[in-house]
């Protein structure tokens, strides 16, 4: 039975148990939420279907679904990480071409999974702009190499969006790595010795030394370290025809017609998909979507001592509906003395978007419609041509703006307010114009520590805990939602209590990894701070400088390594010492007029350098 558009409960329920049968493991529990794909601990975390979905769309879903189970099936994470190299290149590309060998192994025996898979990486092309890029560049060599694996691997060729992009490469990386690439298919199947000839390729690429490489005598692992099926996966190149005849049956329980009722489908139980669950995710990046270096050698291990206490919620449920009526109210007369400024700011912004969106002319052609315009040439000169025109469509990329707006107890007062005001009317400006806009907020749970902090002094309070307070991530208003429907939750920001400390790493990852979720081609993510992160529980048992350096990294990353497009502006505080495009301000009054400019300046196709504003 074909997928129905009224029946998401049934997609959810068969793709949990598609998850489950392929990657084995019947514990696991598969949650879906609002965030993008990701694995943590024994949760698997899906993106919520939307309400209609096509079969395009289903399909991508699967594909997500089916990479994070490939991982939990053929994935040792003990040897993974007793062979990571040092170096973040190093790690990318070792990371990369791991998740390949996973994803390889499953297409190779279940043929929906493949065709699951091969959807969802052509998607990730395209969304990515592989198709646009003529030139080498350092930064996409882990893609490329997963690509290059992804082919040597399953033997299937890379989406066409990809082709241009790795002709560029594909000739200088066979000089230097061809004879190890090519031996990538026969190992596939044993962790171990693909991790020792990926280790090669770093090598020959000078990603790394040979001194590097971890020392026999440490590796107390076997062959019998990577997970092996029935099949016989140790041996790949053997048998491969019963593999085959055995994925087509596989393939009806892996990837079957999605809106069939199959004998999985009760496994994945009910009340683990019930709409809203994933808003109880842990925060922070996914594991395998987002190849974050959690190990990076130049900083310290960055980690949480628990996530479970950690929230995110929707603005309207933190406060009673009388409250925050009040609270909208407030936001309304405070808006009444800065609406003229930035309403003035916002009519440019928006003429400046719908200029770029509206059609032109092509004029002086042969054939076309007539134009009007220069018949007086001809009246003038009979012997003149008749003039042509013909219309053409401006490239105006589809677009979503995310506003993460600190939450911290240092914004209380006129910044909060300030920065509450000025994203409402730009929620509301970019919703004229057809940018979709998500309003999200970034605190704690309590000062000090919360329930994590007291789980770490029972334990004893161990060395190095890691992060010790509750994060508590807030959606003002979902990228989907109509601003009507949000303009109440925009209230909640001038509550007494809701401020604490901020821990802007995460989430900074967090709302990235939403925006990754996003099908528009242009994502733009836009920091409001007013200080470095500071959580006095973390810092007290951790290095002083242990969420700054995090932070640095989740930016570097980003800014290195992601289609996202970062920008930030400091309140008070110098941000652009963090971010690569940032503006200070002093004054919060400021506020509105600089997000306006700061957004214009990004639709433009040549943004300006990063500045400081200085009141005067």
């Amino acid at each position: 039975m074909p997928y129905s558009e009224e029946k998401p409960e049934l997609l959810k329920r068969v793709t949990a148990a598609a998850v489950k049968a392929v990657s084995e493991k019947r514990e696991i529990n598969v949650v879906f939420g609002s965030s993008g794909a990701g694995i943590n601990e024994d949760v698997v975390h899906l993106p919520m279907p939307p309400g209609k979905v096509g079969p395009e769309g289903v399909t991508r879903l699967r594909g997500a679904a089916d990479a994070l189970a490939l991982r939990l099936r053929y994935h040792d994470d003990a040897l993974h990480q007793k062979r990571l190299p040092p170096g973040r290149e190093a790690r990318d590309v070792f990371e990369a071409v791991e998740q390949v060998r996973c994803e390889a192994l499953g297409a190779r025996r279940l043929l929906g999974v493949r065709d699951n898979l091969y959807a969802l990486l052509d998607e990730r092309c395209r969304a990515r702009g592989y198709a646009g890029i003529t030139e080498r560049k350092e930064a996409m060599l882990p893609e490329v190499i997963g690509l290059i694996a992804r082919e040597k691997l399953t033997g299937a060729s890379v989406p066409a969006s990809a082709g241009r992009m790795l002709e560029e490469w594909r000739g200088w990386l066979d000089a230097r790595v061809g004879a190890q690439l090519s031996k990538l298919g026969k190992c596939a199947g044993n962790q171990k010795a693909f991790a020792e000839t990926v280790t090669e390729i770093l090598i020959a690429l000078k990603l790394m030394d040979e001194s590097d490489q971890p020392l026999d005598e440490d590796e107390e692992q076997t062959d019998d370290d990577t997970p092996e099926d029935a099949d016989g996966e140790n041996e790949p190149d053997s048998g491969e025809q019963e593999l085959e005849a055995s994925g087509a049956a596989k393939s009806e329980a892996g990837s079957g017609e999605l809106g069939e009722e199959t004998d999985m489908a009760p496994e994945a139980g009910d009340d683990q998909m019930l709409p809203g669950e994933g808003d109880e995710e842990p925060a922070g990046p996914s594991r395998w979507d987002q190849r974050w270096p959690q190990n990076a050698p130049d900083s310290p291990t960055y980690r949480a001592y628990t996530t479970t206490f950690d929230e995110i919620v929707e603005a309207d449920s933190l406060c009673e509906p009388d409250e925050l009526a009040r609270l909208r109210h407030q936001l309304d007369q405070q808006l009444s003395h800065l609406q003229g400024v930035v309403a003035k700011l916002a009519n440019r912004l928006q003429r400046r978007l719908l200029a770029k969106q509206q059609r032109s002319w092509d004029f002086d052609l042969d054939e076309g419609l007539l134009d009007s315009g220069r018949l007086a040439r001809v009246v003038v000169d009979p012997m003149h041509p008749l003039s042509f025109k013909r219309e053409k469509e401006t490239d105006f990329r589809d677009t979503v703006v995310t506003l993460l707006i600190d939450n911290s107890g240092s914004m209380r007062g006129r910044p909060i307010t300030v920065a509450a005001m000025s994203a409402d009317i730009l929620a509301r400006t970019l919703e004229r114009c057809g940018v979709k806009v998500e309003i999200l907020g970034f605190t704690t749970r309590a000062w000090k520590g919360g329930s994590a902090r007291e789980a770490w002094v029972a334990a004893g309070k161990p060395k190095n805990p890691g992060r010790l307070n509750d994060l508590r991530h807030i959606v003002y208003k979902a990228a989907d939602t109509p601003w009507r429907r949000s303009r109440k939750s925009l209230g909640l920001m001038l509550r007494e209590g809701l401020l604490k400390e901020n821990i802007d790493g995460e989430a900074l990852l967090w709302a990235h990894s939403r925006l990754l979720g996003r099908p528009e081609q242009r994502r733009i993510l836009m920091v409001i701070s007013d200080g470095a992160p500071v959580d006095d529980a973390t810092l007290s048992a951790n290095p002083g400088n242990y969420l700054e350096r995090h932070l640095r990294d989740a930016i570097a990353w980003i800014e290195e390594r992601s289609p996202v497009e970062l920008t930030a502006i400091g309140i008070g505080h110098d941000v652009t010492r963090y971010y690569r495009r940032a503006v200070t301000i002093v004054d919060a009054e400021e506020l509105g007029g600089t997000m306006m400019q700061n957004l214009a300046e990004l639709f433009d196709e040549d943004p300006p350098v990063p500045r400081v504003r200085r009141s005067a």
